[in-house]
């Protein structure tokens, strides 16, 4: 046996020491001494193989694989919504998924502690997007824009306890728009608003209902009310949690934990629970209290403006203005909004899903402002589609009625009926390739045509074009429709030109 170092000795001794008494915990940190090293690293060597069998397949907490079946729902919402965002006239944006740390900082109120953060990498602190706002208006800010009228699909994170029953992830999509630029009041906002009625009317989500407020008007009503400047945004987050717990709940969170006092919050109530239309304007209008406000009076002004356009638009009685409506991010400063549903399809056996909100926005004319050294403002108005929660819903719908969907979008199967066909259906294939035409055929040499007519069938394939000796000899392909199982014998040079035919026909 070749003689072995001090190090090595003592690190065999150190194992069978192991073998003869339970293992224990050994930090390398703690090591003082070159046994207590070499016992570490075979600690460390034997620990992956002791832990395998604890092993867990799973997906990181709050998010979540998207099956092929999955994926193709997904496609048409995300299509409805952005053929959606072009016929307004946006332009597409991509933004990095991760920002300098210091570009979201203090952009979000409350929310900013569910920021996911990242280690340190070369020398910059980098923070996962929360939301896709924030990073459109440094855009804005670092290409020094003064007008854009834009659209951007992305992923954000947030580092929230998820629901997943309700569509709520740590990881999850948004679709916003937004128009950023000095224009005449109201006009970009009310736009916004027919935006989101056109999309969730679009996706066939059930009624829905649209509630507006404007910050403006919080703020003056807080004012009014007696709450210290200091506690505004505080308290606004907690209003912002009425469509999830009661009033009383509310108050006592405002009183208990913010130090509010409880007749300010009394006063606060008498205005939170109210929500109307237009005649509710009118009403807050005549407010002995509110109307002493001039912040309150300006979005006021700003709401009846709107609502005027919304009624022009067709969409007015999709609105509601509601005094509880609070956004609690902090970069909002006028009008706001959020779409919910009214009702969703369920079967009767179970619960209607309850997924909150599905889309949301408003007005943040001091965003971009931020970001610039010299503080120049961009006005902005944008709003953001909820795409997981009404994928959530789509696909309850989907499971309650049974509905199938396809995953793949060939038009055309190419087969065989005979053996040693490979390079004919081979050479068939790039044709129909060659002319933008999707298609398919079977990674085998010699497949059954039972086979493949079953696969055409399961994949909802419409047409299967068949080549064989017989079709060979007499220059002809023999093109089946799938659904009426009908075959018709095409000449090989007007193969193309047919199942194009076909396909426009369908």
């Amino acid at each position: 046996m070749p003689q072995l170092g001090l190090l090595h000795r003592r690190a065999w001794a150190a194992l069978l020491g192991q073998l003869l008494r339970p293992p224990r915990v050994v930090c390398l940190g703690a090591a003082r001494s070159h046994s207590q090293v070499a016992e570490a690293v075979l600690a460390s060597q034997l620990k992956p193989h002791q832990e395998k069998s604890n092993f867990i397949l799973k997906t990181p907490k709050g998010t979540r694989d998207f099956s092929p079946q999955q994926m193709a729902v997904r496609e048409k919402i995300l299509d409805i919504i952005v053929s959606c965002f072009k016929r307004h006239g946006a332009k597409g944006l991509d933004t990095p998924a991760f920002e300098l740390k210091e570009m979201l900082t203090e952009k979000y109120g409350e929310d900013s502690g569910l920021i996911y953060d990242l280690k340190d990498q070369g020398g910059e602190l980098l923070s996962l997007r929360y939301d896709l706002t924030v990073p459109f208006a440094r855009y804005m800010a670092m290409n020094k824009l003064k007008k854009m009228k834009r659209y951007h699909v992305g992923k954000v994170w947030r580092r929230e306890s998820p629901t997943i029953v309700q569509g709520r992830y740590r990881e999850f999509c948004q679709c916003d728009f937004d128009i950023a630029g000095d224009f005449d009041p109201m006009i970009p906002d009310a736009e916004c608003l027919k935006i989101i009625c056109e999309i969730l009317t679009g996706l066939q989500l059930g009624d829905f209902l649209i509630k507006v407020n404007d910050r403006r008007i919080l703020d003056g009503m807080f004012a009014i009310c007696g709450v210290p400047e200091s506690k505004f945004r505080a308290i606004c987050s907690s209003i912002d949690k009425l469509d999830k717990i009661s009033w009383k709940d509310v108050r006592h969170e405002m009183v208990t934990e913010k130090g509010l006092a409880p007749e300010v919050a009394d006063r606060i109530g008498d205005y939170v629970q109210c929500h109307g239309g237009l005649s509710l304007v009118e009403q807050m209008f005549q407010d002995p209290r509110l109307s002493q406000s001039k912040q309150a009076l300006e979005g006021l002004g700003d709401l009846k403006l709107l609502l005027e356009y919304l009624t022009l638009f067709g969409i007015a009685e999709k609105i509601c203005f509601d005094l509880s409506l609070a956004r609690g991010l902090d970069y909002y400063t006028g009008v706001i909004y959020e779409a919910v549903l009214l009702q969703t399809p369920a079967p009767a056996e179970e619960e209607p899903l309850n997924v909150g909100s599905v889309a949301a926005g408003g007005r943040y004319d001091g965003l971009v402002g931020m970001f610039n050294p010299k503080g120049h403002k961009v006005p902005c108005v944008g709003l953001s589609i909820g795409v997981e929660r009404i994928f959530s819903i789509v696909e309850q719908r989907m499971k309650t009625f049974g509905e199938k969907i396809r995953t793949t979008e060939t038009q055309v199967f190419v087969a065989t009926p005979q053996k040693n066909f490979l390079q004919e259906r081979l050479k068939l294939i790039a044709e129909l390739w060659d002319a933008g035409i999707k298609a398919e055929l079977l990674y085998k040499n010699n497949p059954k045509l039972l086979t493949q007519l079953h696969y055409c069938e399961n994949m909802g394939i419409p047409l299967v074009v068949i080549i064989g000796e017989q079709e060979l000899k007499e220059g002809v392909i023999k093109l089946r429709s799938v659904a009426t199982r009908e075959e018709v014998a095409i000449k090989r040079e007007n193969i193309v030109a047919e199942i194009q035919k076909r396909l426009f026909e369908s």
